[in-house]
């Protein structure tokens, strides 16, 4: 066995060992079952995150999640922590969609309440929220109301009607992080970003109409208001073309900063820069402005939703019980405290295609949760299964407080287009009982539910590890994509 196979050290646990020949200063960590590694070995993802252990200041160990699959540089489904003091920030460890998430929405409603009108409803939703590559939001933003966005995160949406303060109490960081810097952002990120927000996008970004399915964990589905039988909406989307650049821009500082710091990588994609450096400081600064656009758009998302029930439905929110159960973040890197070998130290921890998983009795958990753990949202794809889980304390020693974002992708979308047709996937939901509009035939087909892993298989990984455990399987009835 070469030393850069991966070795069994546990029950879905693997591990290639650090070797200094190739640069690795830590171990690589891989959690999955045999079929979930299988795959990973088939592209990439585990050449990726051996490179990721390369980088300057990186501890403990570099984290393969089950969902892992091959992406810019670092895999997704990949953790990295670094030190806050000695080590680096890097653009392509957080990713080009900075603060992919995901919102859940709970309601009142029955299954049988909602089959009645569900063709109505998805074409209520398709029609009030714009969706799309390019598509416009449905506000327009001066500069200085762009800024106040990218500073005030969730805080803005709801201080213009979109929503009330409950929705911030439930958002990882309150749905505004601190130290945001709109001047730290170009005039192309502006550009991109403020014709946008308030717009699902394209892509795998989302919302569905779901149906709770199975309770696993009693206490935490009631604690979020999750009843079986009774409908939920999941919102999937992120910053738009605003995080895009932001990312693209960054990338670029960093990649001519290197050679600044004397840093040497096996990859450029993975290019960093000292967190505590100028140019670490002024991505951070850009990255939270993101993450507070994403905030922001995804609560703006949110209150369409509820306006669109509203009206099928002919109640008030507050009659169909549409509260915000939770709002994760995905892609994103930010400086927490944790043990390392014994000792407590301040890491900036990058999450890509990673969910934050914390156990009980954590500061940054929500009042609301705090005694549970936090709540972790896992969609599938459009014609499968999605989670909530609960963050445990096995995610600290094992995966730096993370657990899997998704299904994690299988299939390129170019393969996609190749093998599926718009009708093949519409007839396969349709017979699963499932109602979808999108605005383009490759947003169908590119998304096929076979272009993703098996979500259950993903999710299984992390119950069984303790990472992140099951509360309830969410199933789709309609879905919207852009």
């Amino acid at each position: 066995m070469s030393s850069t196979t991966p070795k069994k050290i546990g029950e879905n646990q693997y591990q290639i060992d650090a070797d200094s020949n190739l640069g690795m200063k830590v171990p690589v960590k891989i959690y999955a079952n045999e079929a979930l590694l299988e795959k990973m070995l088939s592209d990439r993802t585990i050449m990726q995150a051996r490179n990721v252990s390369s980088i300057p200041g990186i501890v403990g160990h570099s984290v393969v999640l089950p969902d892992g699959h091959e992406g810019y540089g670092f895999p997704v489904g990949g953790v990295a922590a670094m030190d806050a003091e000695e080590g680096m920030i890097s653009p392509g460890g957080v990713g080009y969609d900075i603060n992919c998430g995901v919102r859940l929405l709970r309601s009142n409603l029955t299954e049988q309440t909602v089959r009645s009108k569900l063709k109505e409803l998805v074409t209520d939703l398709f029609s009030s929220i714009p969706s799309g590559v390019g598509s416009k939001g449905a506000v327009k933003l001066s500069h200085s109301e762009l800024d106040e966005v990218l500073v005030k995160g969730v805080n803005w949406a709801i201080d213009h009607g979109y929503g009330s303060s409950n929705d911030s109490d439930v958002c990882e960081e309150n749905g505004q992080i601190q130290n945001a810097d709109p001047n730290k952002v170009s005039d192309k990120a502006r550009k991109r970003g403020a014709p946008q927000l308030g717009s699902l996008g394209s892509g795998n970004h989302f919302l569905e109409i779901q149906k709770v399915t199975e309770i696993h964990d009693e206490e935490a589905a009631a604690k979020m208001g999750i009843k079986e039988g009774t409908i939920t909406v999941l919102i999937h989307c992120g910053s738009r073309g605003f995080g895009h650049q932001v990312c693209s821009d960054y990338l670029r500082v960093s990649e001519q900063a290197m050679g600044k710091y004397g840093i040497d990588l096996p990859d450029r994609e993975l290019a960093c820069v000292p967190n505590s450096s100028e140019e670490g400081e002024s991505y951070r600064k850009a990255m939270f402005a993101a993450l507070n656009f994403a905030w922001s758009n995804r609560q703006m998302i949110t209150h369409w939703t509820r306006k669109s029930f509203e009206r099928v439905f002919n109640q008030t929110e507050s009659d169909l019980d549409m509260k915000l159960v939770y709002d994760v973040a995905h892609n994103i890197a930010k400086v927490e405290k944790h043990k390392v070998n014994g000792e407590e130290r301040k890491l900036v921890v990058h999450r890509k295609g990673a969910t934050r998983a914390f156990p009980a009795n954590r500061d940054e958990i929500p009042l609301k949760y705090r005694h549970l753990g936090q709540p972790v949202l896992v969609p599938g794809s459009m014609g499968t299964s999605s989670w909530i889980l609960l963050g445990k304390p096995n995610s600290m020693n094992l995966s730096f407080g993370s657990t899997a974002h998704g299904a994690g992708r299988t299939m390129s979308r170019s393969k996609a287009r190749r093998n599926y047709t718009e009708n093949d996937v519409k007839k396969s939901l349709n017979d699963k009982g499932i109602f979808i509009k999108a605005l383009t035939r490759d947003g169908v087909v590119e998304e096929t539910p076979q272009a993703y892993k098996d979500v259950d298989a993903v999710v299984d990984v992390s119950h069984n590890l303790g990472i992140a455990t099951k509360v309830a399987k969410l199933v789709p009835i309609g879905v919207i994509k852009g």
